[in-house]
């Protein structure tokens, strides 16, 4: 199947004003000592939190955020790793588990703001873009990075790691951790989040082309 894609905004992003809710800086004041915080508001909830982080060592910090998050995907072991290795390297563009990416990107942003740049600072992209064809439905993760193949540079890390299953009918899985985040309300302008590991907004060398699906046979 052929698509039309046109490319309508490109954006680099340090973090999501969307990802942490506010019931998620409630219970992270509780876990790093402020019980009951009786603010609604976001922005003072943040900066609430940033002092409660502050009192912490920073890998003692980074362990209480991660145990949050992750305890689920994680063993306390890794999560002591994580929390050291966070310091030195962008743990969450080098990790081997790709579906953690998206999350360990966010809880490292959330330490490089609160400790002013201790931990490394990583970055996302946000690519809007019009994709149409004579297919009605909403794409998938895995169809959308397809499509976009033919509108990337040939250097872009996920086209070399990843070329049978972006030029093949082959199975992709790792797209559900490669694209963060993929937005539509009409299926057809699509909103897609993803690491600046995987694209950077020179990796998309055209404004407009044709991509495709190959349908399995």
């Amino acid at each position: 199947m052929k698509y039309q894609v046109t490319i309508n905004n490109i954006q680099t992003i340090e973090e999501s004003n969307t990802y942490w809710s506010t019931e998620d800086y409630v219970a992270l004041l509780a876990e790093y000592g402020f019980p009951d915080a009786k603010s609604r508001d976001n922005k003072e909830l943040r900066e609430l939190l940033f002092m409660a982080i502050s009192d912490y060592a920073p890998n003692e910090a980074a362990v209480i955020l991660l145990t949050y998050k992750l305890s689920e995907e994680l063993s306390e072991g890794q999560i002591e790793q994580i929390s050291n290795d966070m310091l030195l390297d962008k743990v969450c563009e080098e990790y081997p588990v790709i579906k953690l990416h998206a999350p360990l990107f966010h809880c490292n942003q959330l330490l490089h703001h609160a400790y002013n740049g201790k931990f490394p600072n990583a970055k996302a992209l946000v690519l809007k873009c019009k994709i149409t064809s004579d297919e009605k439905g909403e794409l998938t993760k895995e169809q959308f990075l397809k499509i976009l193949n033919n509108g990337l540079a040939e250097a872009t890390l996920i086209k070399r790691l990843f070329d049978e299953p972006m030029t093949t009918d082959a199975p992709f899985p790792d797209a559900e951790g490669i694209v963060w985040e993929l937005n539509t309300v009409d299926n057809e302008n699509y909103e897609m989040i993803t690491s600046e590991y995987w694209m950077e907004r020179n990796d998309i060398i055209a404004g407009e082309f044709e991509g495709e699906v190959l349908e399995e046979a």
